[in-house]
């Protein structure tokens, strides 16, 4: 029998799906990615403007870790960058002299604002028994005050980023931006923004009440889900329209799964994408190659240390 919470929530109208996508998985260099936002029927959610799934890698036999520091570097603008390790290991460098090696569990936050050059390297964690990859980028665009800002770099250990329990050993959520029942994460946001890895167990449903201004979308990485009573299978990307009240998520698998729900306010500036600057005119894109060319950028140190 549902509890009175729940007999409340079930009271309200779920949310519609506004589309749904799978998209192809490829080989991008010495990585399988699975590039999920933007696609054919959104440009953004929320101020999210790219999200990519990391599900393999090549390993390049023969050439030392140090090596590859600035081997595959790129400039960055106007953007937030955000990596998660579901699983894996992804080293971190960049220009403003940050070198971080994260495992499992934890998040490299790069703030661009008026320019960075960053470098990632994703590998298998060294601590698991398992070679699975699970890796995902999102890119948070900043408000157009915001890309004049200092670029800034944060390392979220998994112990730094909350959790919440849900009753009934349903399972739990890490907040990695934005909060939940009042706990916050440490992560700055400017578009109320939010990310949750939601845990839930075999045959457990939870169910989030929406926020009528805020868009939402929601990433299944693997096994399967039921979403506001759709089926819902490993990759897919849904995004919801602004009817409903709620999304409610139900774990038919014999296994627990991990899912994403994001979102945030509607970015409401003009964006324009050159690469890796997003910006909101094509004359700060000019300027942002100029900048970068000029130097002003900074560069990644070869014999850079943790």
């Amino acid at each position: 029998m549902l509890s009175k919470a729940n007999q409340v929530m079930h009271e309200k109208i779920k949310k519609k799906i506004r589309f749904r996508l799978n998209s192809q998985c490829e080989w991008l260099g010495e990585i399988k990615v699975q590039q999920v936002l933007p696609n054919k029927f959104a440009q953004a959610i929320g101020p999210f403007i790219f999200l990519e799934h990391i599900l393999s890698y090549k390993q390049t036999s023969g050439e030392s870790d140090k090596n590859l520091a600035g081997k595959c570097s790129h400039p960055l603008r106007g953007i937030t960058t955000l990596t998660y390790i579901l699983s894996g290991e992804v080293e971190h460098w960049d220009s403003l002299g940050n070198n971080v090696n994260l495992v499992s569990g934890e998040v490299h936050w790069t703030k661009a604002g008026k320019g960075i050059v960053y470098d990632e390297v994703v590998r298998s964690d060294y601590r698991a028994v398992e070679s699975d990859i699970a890796v995902f980028r999102f890119w948070i665009n900043l408000p157009s005050k915001t890309k004049t800002e200092k670029p800034h770099y944060v390392a979220l250990r998994s112990t730094d980023i909350p959790k919440y329990n849900l009753p009934d050993d349903t399972g739990w959520i890490k907040i990695i931006s934005g909060g939940y029942q009042n706990i916050m994460s440490e992560m700055p946001c400017y578009a109320n923004e939010f990310l949750y890895h939601i845990h839930l167990e075999s045959g457990k449903q939870f169910s989030i009440t929406t926020e009528q201004y805020l868009q939402y979308a929601a990433f299944l990485p693997a096994n399967k889900a039921i979403i506001n009573g759709a089926g819902m299978p490993a990759g897919e990307f849904i995004a919801f329209n602004g009817l409903g009240e709620i999304i409610e998520i139900t774990n038919d698998c014999d296994k627990a799964i991990d899912i994403f729900l994001f979102g945030g306010e509607p970015y409401r500036e003009p964006i324009v994408t050159d690469g890796k600057f997003v910006m909101n005119t094509p004359h700060e894109i000019t300027q942002a190659y100029n900048d970068y060319y000029d130097g002003k950028y900074g560069q990644i140190k070869q014999n850079q240390n943790p």
